[in-house]
């Protein structure tokens, strides 16, 4: 039970990623608030935490409103009185390259994907210095190196992330403050596997990925990530600060890449 008493808010966490995560913290004691835009999912996971002995609750918000962040953490202190990790996994995956791309869809995916963890981490602030100490883990995505000329606006925000993580973790480490971020590769999640039939892939195409994009022979899975992360949000992890770690099958850098699907 290795985040036994933790208070971990993960958002965008009743689906996909990040609802892997929040299910593993739950299995190792964290007192989870899971976040989405849809109460009834949020209650589905909450419920099923539950069912399994788990501690979780729910709130709810859209993070392309600004005053959404400083009310989700208002929100965990009013239940928990203190906040241990933020996870700022919720984003929003926009396509189409850059003269494809218009101003309302750049901005509402800046808006959700890079302006709505600044907010979470400088709302959350106060209460981990108070506490002198908190950890906070972005999740980004590999495309923040560059991205895919078909995923403009989502790259350029995981871009941005990458940059305010190292930002931050450097301002604040002497407060006690961790802050850290996973750029995450290709990930098998129901919204991907959905996505992909729609634009043409058979139902079972999970079972067909080349080996140039899953040497393992599957994809990440959402589990993966999770249990990357609770090493992060543990007290296994005291001092690390400002690492930003490629999940991924291979090595960014020294790798021929053909252009992924992703």
């Amino acid at each position: 039970m290795r985040l036994t008493g933790k208070v971990i808010l993960v958002t965008g966490s009743t689906t996909g990623i990040g609802e892997g995560m929040a299910r593993i913290f739950a299995r190792e004691g964290a007192r989870v608030v899971v976040h989405g835009t849809r109460e009834n999912e949020a209650r589905r996971v909450v419920a099923d935490l539950k069912r399994r002995r788990g501690k979780a609750s729910y709130l709810l918000g859209s993070l392309d409103d600004p005053a959404v962040p400083a009310k989700l953490i208002q929100g965990v202190m009013e239940k928990h009185g203190r906040i241990d990790g933020l996870v700022n996994n919720a984003a929003v995956m926009t396509r189409g390259n850059m003269e494809l791309t218009d101003l309302e869809q750049f901005d509402r995916t800046i808006a959700i994907n890079l302006r709505a963890p600044f907010l979470l981490i400088q709302a959350a602030l106060p209460h981990f210095r108070r506490q002198k100490s908190g950890r906070v883990l972005n999740i980004g995505s590999v495309n923040a190196y560059a991205g895919e000329r078909n995923q403009f606006a989502y790259s350029v925000s995981k871009g941005g992330l990458m940059t305010l993580t190292r930002n931050i973790a450097d301002a604040y480490a002497v407060e006690g403050v961790r802050i850290n971020q996973f750029n995450v590769g290709w990930t098998l999640t129901s919204n991907e596997k959905k996505l992909k039939q729609k634009e043409g892939l058979p139902p079972d195409w999970p079972d067909h990925v080349s080996p140039e994009f899953a040497p393992s022979g599957r994809l990440l899975s959402p589990a993966d990530i999770a249990w990357a992360a609770v090493y992060f949000l543990s007290d296994e992890a005291p001092l690390i600060n400002g690492t930003v770690m490629e999940l991924e099958q291979f090595p960014m850098i020294g790798r021929m890449q053909a252009r992924s699907p992703r």
